[in-house]
């Protein structure tokens, strides 16, 4: 069900015209767009920092959000998830400001909101380095997720009615759309607002906000592996609605199964 793995694995390393969920794929932001404190600094704040980078992503593509530092932050999080900010890899914030058409302000806020996500690390007066991560550390995150979310799921399925999770569908329909057409971010942003939304059932949102930050941890890419198939994302996505199948017939033998297997398989 899930997207983190053991199976799964960083994508190679940046080729042009690749890193499709970034800000401005083949135009830069129009500077009238971008807010005037983003942009001011720029020229300044470049040189006086003197980062710089060993492996620069390509130009990416427009964004339609309002916040810049909020579409950098998407663009960012989808290339880890795609495997397209390489592991290991350092990354300077005017580098990759320089691409977005920004100033390097609102990518180096983005990055240490990553930083302290665990996705990357600050390597001062350089920029910042993604991390690399191994099986192991994903084989830990799935024991943490299991321990907060079986017992949750099982408890809920025993007192939530039928037609409070069929109001769900449309989220697992969401992760079989993406799973679809192979859109390994999409299908990240989609499964993890599945799996928020059958914890919200239980109105503790301190347990949502915290089973939601390990499955986030849990769907960046290994540091080297064969990328997610395309089949592998359909089988994946299918789990969903067959738990959501499950839940609605209150069938508790095939949820327990179910949620089980999800957190002690491969998939973790």
């Amino acid at each position: 069900m899930e997207q983190g793995s053991a199976r799964e694995g960083a994508r190679p390393a940046y080729a042009p015209g690749a890193f499709p969920h970034a800000p401005g794929n083949a135009a830069r932001v129009p500077r009238d767009r971008v807010p005037e404190q983003a942009r001011g600094r720029q020229g300044e704040e470049e040189g006086a920092r003197g980062e710089h980078t060993h492996s620069e992503p390509p130009a990416p593509r427009a964004v339609r959000r309002h916040s810049v530092r909020g579409q950098i932050l998407d663009a960012l999080r989808a290339a880890l998830v795609d495997g397209e900010l390489v592991p290991g890899q350092v990354y300077s914030a005017p580098a990759l400001g320089a691409r977005f058409g920004v100033s390097a302000t609102p990518v180096r806020e983005a990055m240490q909101r990553l930083a302290v996500e665990g996705a990357v690390e600050v390597v001062p007066n350089r920029g910042f380095r993604v991390t690399e991560r191994g099986p192991r550390e994903l084989a830990e995150l799935a024991e943490v997720r299991a321990l907060i979310e079986v017992p949750v799921m099982l408890s809920l399925a025993r007192t939530v009615p039928a037609h409070r999770w069929s109001v769900l569908r449309p989220l697992a329909e969401a992760t079989v759309a993406a799973a679809a057409v192979g859109d390994r971010a999409a299908y990240a942003e989609s499964d993890r607002a599945f799996h928020r939304a059958v914890l919200t059932l239980s109105g503790n949102e301190q347990l949502v906000s915290i089973a939601d930050e390990l499955h986030r941890r849990s769907q960046w890419p290994l540091v080297a592996g064969p990328a997610t198939r395309r089949a592998e994302l359909l089988a994946d996505a299918a789990e969903h609605t067959a738990l959501l199948d499950a839940l609605i017939a209150q069938d508790l033998t095939v949820v327990q199964a179910l949620v089980r297997e999800h957190f002690t398989g491969a998939d973790g």
